[in-house]
Formats: structure tokens, sequence, C-alpha cells
């Protein structure tokens, strides 16, 4: 496996990546924001299921993002999409699944279903090959919410909120959909709404939803039997795919 840390893809100082490449045969790649609220976290979390990818062909790219205190909506999402454009420029003929967990699925939601972020980047709405919304929340994001004086526990479906959007495309790429039956409060009744709006617009045939028992993304860091649980929720979704 072939690493890089710290490697710039943005405007601004946190706009940071890390790459994990198989040494050859590389199949695909996996962009990955990872979890922390919008307001903590690291690139460096969550790498628990990197060997599983590596062993697989598929490449990890991990991607840090402006977050609150410091940073506000919608400065994250901006980061997002101009991550998934360096990927694209630096490797322009592999298939790219863009994914994350918790508020990384809050990103890779908003990118999937709002497209003015991929355009802002210069990027078709083709350009991804499919999505992996691990736990994120579908409703107006709770520390959006927060920041903007409103209690946070409220359920907001304004334009922050991926749902918003579900419907203002003919055509979504692929998505795995992940959520545990003992997420975080209210998380679970949420994403199943997101499902059945996509449903609703005639969407149902590329939607995957897979629930985990326990508790919100404990999933992502386990290993069993010397395998990522995580990874192996994912890879037969990225093996359809690609």
């Amino acid at each position: 496996m072939k690493t890089s840390h710290n490697v710039p893809y943005g405007l601004h100082d946190e706009c940071l990546l890390d790459t994990y490449l198989p040494d050859e045969n590389i199949r695909a790649i996996v962009l990955y924001f990872h979890g922390g609220g919008l307001e903590g976290g690291d690139k460096s979390w969550d790498k628990a299921f990197i060997p599983d990818f590596i062993q697989n062909g598929y490449a990890v790219i991990s991607a840090n993002y402006r977050m609150y205190p410091k940073y506000s909506y919608p400065d994250f999402l901006y980061d997002g999409a101009q991550a998934v454009k360096w990927v694209k420029e630096n490797f322009p003929t592999l298939p790219l699944f863009v994914g994350g967990s918790s508020a990384g699925g809050y990103i890779s939601q908003m990118l999937c279903f709002d497209q003015k972020y991929l355009k802002w980047a210069g990027l078709e709405g083709d350009v991804v090959t499919g999505f992996v919304h691990d736990a994120g929340q579908p409703t107006a994001h709770f520390n959006v919410l927060s920041q903007k004086g409103i209690d946070s526990r409220r359920v907001i479906v304004d334009e922050t909120a991926p749902l918003y959007h579900v419907g203002t495309r003919d055509k979504y790429a692929p998505m795995l959909i992940i959520a545990s039956d003992n997420d975080m409060q209210n998380r679970l009744e949420q994403t199943h709404l997101l499902i059945s709006t996509l449903k609703h617009f005639g969407h149902e045939d590329d939607i995957h939803f897979t629930l985990s028992h326990g508790n919100h993304c404990d999933y992502v860091g386990k290993v069993e039997n010397g395998k990522s649980v995580f990874a192996q929720m994912i890879l037969p979704f990225f093996n359809k795919y690609c």
C-alpha cells in the first residue's frame, strides 16, 4: 500500500487529504468524509476499513474540511465538492465512490442531492459512480440549526437539508444508505423518510439500505474475525457498480 498524508486539495489550510493506494490494479477510488458533527473529527479517524478496501482493489482518500466554529455552512460542502474535483483531476479514468459517516454522511448526501456544489466545482452530475451515505442527517443538520440559534432537536427541511433537494433530478447515482437500529435519536426515522421520498420519486432501483444492529456508527471502527465490519457492509455495493 502506498500512502501520502496532508496533501492540499483546496483553497484553505484545512483542505488536506490522505491517500491510501493499492500497489497495483486500482479498481476504483473511494473518497471518504469523516464524522464529528461538523465541528470535530479528522481524516485520521475511521481507518479500520482501509486495509479491507485496499485488499479488494479500492483506493481510499480521506479528506478534512472546514468546520464550526471557525467556519460555517456551507463552507464544508464547497470543500467536499473541491475534494471530488481533486480526485477526478488526479484519477480521471477511475470510477469514484463518495461517502462519509455521520457529519460526513451529511456532506455526501448534500453533494448527491444538491447539484450546485459539484457544478460550482465544474463537475457534471454523473461524475460520481456511487454514494455511501452512512448515518448522515437528511434534514437540516443539528449543528447548522444550532449555529442559527435554532433548537437543534427541531426537524427542519430547508435548503440546508439533503431531503429538500430530493426530486430535483431525474436520475441519481446508485447509493448505499446505512443506519443503526439504535442510532442517534430520530436519525433512523429520518433515514427511512429519505428512502421513502426517493422511492416516491421513482428512484428505488438504485437505492440500497443496510440496517446495522448497534449504536450510531459504532460499526465503522469494528473488526471481527480480522475483517472490518464496515467494509463488509460496503464492498458488495462497490462490486455491483464497479
